[in-house]
């Protein structure tokens, strides 16, 4: 039991060395959450789904992934950054009027594709990180062949991806719960103040250039 205990809990760790800092996405997340919970439990799940996805390959080809990811990181850092600074622009112009910009749908299908919709997007935005792929790509080739076999990686991906997931929906029931309590004109501040915190982190990525 031990022998899948210690990379169950090392994957854990991963997971939430990943999905802890309060970066772009985590701001993004909340604000999903102050629109819409049911989409955000979607854009976590989308997140966490990605966070997975790349410890898998990582743990299967790390070397590989550091080897083809770092020399084309700057440009990957480059597009990731035009996209948050799209959206963090898209963002406050929708806030101008007063209201977030949403997707709330009226009828049960809507909020169906709405989910949906939710979880393409963040996997999109997700996927654009490079640094989600080095940081698994590390730490699973200094652990070596003691995450090659298929117990122990396999409980190492179970931890990655519980503790993913739990994170980003521990944020988004704090959006939730924070949703029902702020008024309308302090929920547009939040918006614009967070989506100003995304185009800031968006040009501390892009730096140095390419």
């Amino acid at each position: 039991m031990n022998e899948l205990l210690t990379p169950a809990l090392a994957g854990a760790a991963a997971g939430l060395g990943v999905a802890m800092p309060m970066g772009a996405m985590s701001v993004l997340l909340l604000q999903e959450a102050l629109r819409d919970r049911r989409a955000a439990v979607a854009a976590a799940a989308g997140i966490a789904t990605v966070d997975l996805g790349y410890a898998a390959l990582a743990t299967a080809l790390g070397p590989w992934v550091a080897s083809h990811v770092s020399p084309v990181e700057a440009w990957v850092r480059l597009t990731s950054a035009a996209i948050l600074i799209a959206i963090a622009a898209h963002g406050l112009l929708s806030s101008r009027g007063g209201a977030p910009a949403g997707e709330d749908a009226p009828d049960g299908a809507g909020v169906g594709v709405g989910a949906l919709r939710a979880y393409g997007k963040y996997v999109g935005l997700t996927v654009v990180n490079p640094t989600t792929a080095l940081y698994f790509a590390a730490l699973t080739t200094a652990q070596g062949a003691s995450l090659r076999g298929g117990g122990a990686g396999a409980a190492f991906l179970v931890g990655v991806g519980l503790a993913s997931l739990l994170w980003q929906q521990a944020l988004v029931a704090l959006g939730a719960v924070a949703a029902g309590r702020i008024s309308a004109t302090a929920r547009t501040w939040t918006f614009r103040l967070g989506y100003g915190l995304v185009a800031a982190y968006a040009l501390k990525i892009a730096f140095p250039l390419p």
